[in-house]
């Protein structure tokens, strides 16, 4: 998760409040302390600290307050509306319109991932069905136009360069109007990294910029240099006057939220952050999604958005065994491989309001990926009558387990346990579907109005307060199910290798 340790303190400060019986002014000073540290301790600044502190003080007056206000609700919209002030520009970014060419220039510092970005950023656009390419006027640095080429390459994105002209000027221009020439929507060029004291450098980025004339410039900056944004931000805002920023490597430092805070302070908008070392690990910023996420109440719009992105595919055959109480291997195999296709555990999971404090996948993204992937071996080592069987058929001749395994290159005992989460997951279906199932009681739910009132407060109740909200999640799924359903964090902490907390941790060999 970005910015994970912020996080956890901020979800643990909503969750006390939202346990506490009483909120009278010392538990509050107590509440804006706890906040206060825990921002200071990731960089921010000490004065946007300070101002935040005294805005929350002077919005929420106790005494004053009329007898029937929720004092727990109040705390907490107004922490969240001032910490995304502490983020929100006030700028909407620039966005690409289809149908004619968008220029984008790369500026930045050296070693602040700007080439990576240039690449994830095409991959994002192409995604979003925009004709995209990279054009690489980064002569200075050894090396950069095989890194773009190597990262074009396998985003399978169009890439323009030369290994002999050594003016990057010549080499911008040729690349915009080539690619202009082929009618593309994107056209992203990377330039060379330079720091406020290179005047040579600064100058050669004007030369760029009045020769491709960009709709747009964006900033990459490396979230480790925390507070120190602010400075390169503001030298690089008087020599290319760049439109937005994106903040690298925030998946990795503490300094991640003084970066953040510090670039807001320019008035510039942050346009996406890095999240990661692959090429999907880049996300919109949008800041009340930030905030959200960080304070543990999820961000269900982020999540759709996520998902549809994806293209996942979708099976109506697997949707119609659902609904009659049935999941084969085959329906399990599907499933898996759209997990695969969603990314890391911690990152969905962030997205889910209270997933985020059961803990799930946290530390564990390499293990749980290298999990699902062995998983999936032994899925493809299965014949299609074992596939569109419910397992047992396994159970019944277990010389079947013996063969899967060896063709697989697995042991028994993995086989076993991927038949064991199946048979779980199998029970979740069966508890859905059918006429007394959770899939039918929500759907006589629309017709009963008492029902819907009684639904969406469970919602609330959920979204409510940070830590709270698996257990809110808990009891609704456990209401509407009847009770009996396997434990949530439980089942996907024994597929991840033991994540979340209270899950059996996965065994390992096995015999042959």
């Amino acid at each position: 998760m970005v910015l994970s340790d912020l996080g956890k303190r901020l979800g643990a400060v909503m969750s006390d409040l939202g346990r506490s019986n009483v909120v009278d002014e010392q538990a509050f000073d107590a509440l804006l302390k706890e906040v206060c540290s825990a921002l200071l301790e990731s960089d921010v600044n000490v004065k946007l600290v300070s101002n935040l502190r005294k805005s929350i003080k002077s919005k929420v007056n106790l005494k004053d307050l009329a007898a029937g206000v929720n004092r727990k609700r109040l705390i907490q919209k107004t922490i969240f509306d001032e910490l995304v002030a502490l983020v929100d520009a006030g700028v909407e970014p620039y966005r690409p319109k289809k149908g004619h060419p968008n220029v984008i220039m790369f500026v930045g510092l050296q070693g602040s991932g700007k080439t990576t970005s240039c690449t994830k950023l095409a991959l994002h656009y192409q995604r979003k069905g925009f004709k995209s390419c990279l054009v690489c006027a980064d002569t200075f640095r050894a090396g950069a136009f095989d890194q773009l080429k190597q990262n074009a390459t396998k985003a399978r994105v169009p890439y323009f360069g030369s290994y002999t002209e050594t003016d990057p000027v010549r080499i911008s221009r040729e690349g915009v109007e080539k690619f202009k020439k082929e009618k593309f929507e994107v056209i992203i060029v990377d330039t060379s990294g330079r720091h406020r004291q290179e005047k040579e450098l600064f100058a050669e980025m004007v030369q760029i910029s009045e020769a491709v004339k960009p709709d747009q410039t964006i900033m990459v900056l490396d979230a480790s240099i925390g507070q120190a944004a602010e400075s390169q931000s503001k030298a690089f805002k008087e020599s290319a006057d760049f439109g937005s920023i994106i903040i690298t490597k925030m998946d990795g430092h503490a300094k991640g939220g003084g970066a953040i805070s510090a670039v807001a302070a320019t008035n510039t908008p942050i346009a996406f952050i890095g999240t990661g070392e692959h090429m999907h690990d880049l996300e919109t910023f949008a800041p009340q999604s930030f905030v959200s996420k960080l304070m543990g109440m999820g961000d269900i719009q982020g999540l759709f958005e996520h998902v549809s992105s994806l293209k996942l595919d979708q099976n109506k055959e697997m949707m119609k065994h659902i609904a009659e109480g049935l999941f084969t291997v085959r329906d399990l195999r599907d499933q898996l491989g759209n997990i695969m296709k969603m990314g890391p555990l911690s990152k969905m999971a962030g997205m889910i309001p209270g997933l985020s404090q059961l803990g799930l996948g946290e530390g564990n993204d390499e293990e749980g990926s290298r999990r699902l992937k062995r998983m999936m071996c032994v899925m493809d080592s299965m014949t299609e009558k074992e596939l569109d069987s419910d397992g047992k058929v396994f159970l019944d001749q277990p010389h079947r387990m013996t063969r899967v395994a060896r063709g697989s290159g697995t042991s028994v005992r993995e086989v076993e346990e991927l038949l064991s989460q199946h048979k779980m997951m199998a029970t979740v279906a069966k508890k859905m579907g059918g006429k007394s199932g959770m899939l039918s009681k929500m759907g006589a739910m629309g017709k009963n109005p008492q029902q819907m009132a009684q639904m969406q407060k469970r919602l609330q109740a959920m979204g409510g307060a940070g830590g709270g909200a698996g257990g809110g999640l808990a009891d609704m799924m456990k209401a509407m199910g009847g009770g009996g359903m396997p434990d949530l964090s439980s089942m996907l902490g024994g597929m991840f290798g033991g994540g979340a907390p209270g899950a059996p941790a996965a065994g390992r060999g096995g015999r042959r």
